[in-house]
Formats: structure tokens, sequence, C-alpha cells
């Protein structure tokens, strides 16, 4: 829950910072989980291995360079939880160095110590794949010629959804796991910052 808050709580702040008020009106800046939550994102927490939050609504019309600021927003979700990652990286290595050797040889704490870590640069590179509605789409969208960000924007507006739950959901049979992907590096990620 804390990466899926902050995630969400980046994009709300950076879109009002850039001039749009509405996640201030929805009450989407905020650090609490419960402004976040999406009823069925957060069952499918519970008992599936995928989850999600209440998307923030924003109305890029509303910033003060549209295109570019809806992208930066965009951008500000994944980066936020990178940044979250190497926070709790740090002082997971610290709590590492200072705890207890009997503390350390329980499983479920070193199991807990990685996962804090891990989940926010798991959350991080899964957002950037560019397939609608994840937040890749938007940042790839905004490089993209004119034309070709037109018909990519359309392609993920009406298949965006379908293509990355066949990603997910077919591909591994196929010999490609895509979140198997996303994991290796967050795995690797988590070792450099935790040792």
């Amino acid at each position: 829950m804390p990466a899926l808050t902050v995630h969400e709580f980046a994009h709300a702040y950076s879109a009002y910072r850039f001039g749009d008020p509405t996640p201030k009106l929805d009450g989407r800046i905020s650090l609490n989980p419960l402004d976040h939550l999406d009823p069925i994102g957060t069952l499918m927490i519970l008992f599936a291995p995928i989850g999600w939050a209440k998307p923030v609504r924003v109305n890029p019309y509303n910033m003060r360079d549209p295109a570019r600021h809806l992208m930066i927003s965009t951008a500000c979700g994944p980066l936020a939880n990178i940044a979250q990652g190497i926070v709790f990286g740090l002082v997971v290595r610290v709590v590492l160095g200072v705890a207890p050797a009997g503390m350390l040889a329980d499983s479920h704490v070193s199991y807990f110590l990685m996962m804090v870590v891990l989940i926010p640069f798991a959350l991080a590179l899964f957002n950037l794949i560019p397939l609608g509605p994840l937040d890749g789409h938007e940042v790839l969208r905004y490089f993209l010629p004119y034309d070709l960000k037109v018909k990519y924007h359309a392609f993920n507006s009406r298949y965006g959804m379908f293509a990355l739950l066949g990603l997910i959901l077919l591909a591994p049979y196929a010999g490609f796991d895509v979140i198997g992907y996303v994991i290796q590096p967050a795995v690797w990620m988590t070792r450099q910052l935790i040792g």
C-alpha cells in the first residue's frame, strides 16, 4: 500500500503544481492510503499478485503547458517509487548493519525487509510498460511524432488494457514473462542497495 499511495500522491501533487486543481478538488493530494484505494484493486492485492489504486483524475488543459506537464506528472509516479525504493533500501541497509544477528536469521523478517524495498521498484518498472492505462504509455506518447502519437493514443484508448492483459496472461506461454522482466531488474536494484 505505501508504494501505491506514494505513486498516486506524486501524480496528484505534480499535476496540482502544474496548475490543475482537479486532484486537490478530488482529495487526492494526500499520503493517506484510504484516499487512494480502489475497492477491486485492493481486493486483488489481497488475493492475487497484482493490484492497483484509484487513478488520479487530471485535466491537462488546466496545466500551464498541457502536453509537457501531463507527461511529467505521469512520469512522477514511477519516479517517486524509485526514490521511495532508494530511501527504503538505504534504511534497510542501516538496519541490517546494526540489527542483532538473531533478528536476521528469521526468514520472515528478511523477506519483509526485502519486499519493502523491492515493491516500489517493481511498481515503477511495471508502470513504465508503454501500454494504456499504464504511465509508460503517456510518457512515450509525448515523444512520438504527431501522426504516430494520434494512432498510438487511439490504439491504447481502445485496446491498451486488452493488450496489457494479454501480455501478462498469455505471453508467458510464448516464453515472454513480462512480470519476470519487471521483477528481475527490481531484485537487482534491491540487492545493490541492501547488499
